[in-house]
């Protein structure tokens, strides 16, 4: 088993050097590859990252809670936000290691099976 250490550096050097620069998947619409996946425990937050801008530390993605799944989005989001957010004063937004790439459009899919 890992330490949970690893599910909380959102974007280790391995995972950094696969995704792709931001804009680089944009023409692709629902065939971009997400490459990441992140969630905060127990409150039906996850965020799907496509694209990583190293400097800034922003990801492009889509943005699913399954409380509220009409209003999941394609944008932005900020690495450094996601670490200081804490539910209930503890959990912390982790990364989901054993996410294996797939479209946006696989995961919306996968999401629609879930939240249904």
């Amino acid at each position: 088993m890992r330490p949970a250490s690893e599910a909380w550096d959102l974007m280790p050097y391995s995972l950094e050097v696969k995704m792709p620069k931001i804009y680089a998947q944009e023409k692709l619409g629902a065939n971009a590859v997400v490459y990441a996946k992140f969630f905060l425990p127990g409150t039906g937050w996850s965020w799907f990252a496509t694209e990583y801008d190293h400097e800034s530390r922003d990801c492009f993605g889509y943005a699913h809670n399954s409380a509220d799944p009409q209003n999941a989005e394609l944008g932005y989001f900020s690495l450094n936000e996601l670490e200081s957010v804490r539910a209930g004063g503890i959990f912390r937004v982790e990364r989901d290691l054993n996410w294996e790439p797939k479209t946006i459009a696989e995961v919306k899919r996968m999401l629609a099976a879930n939240d249904g």
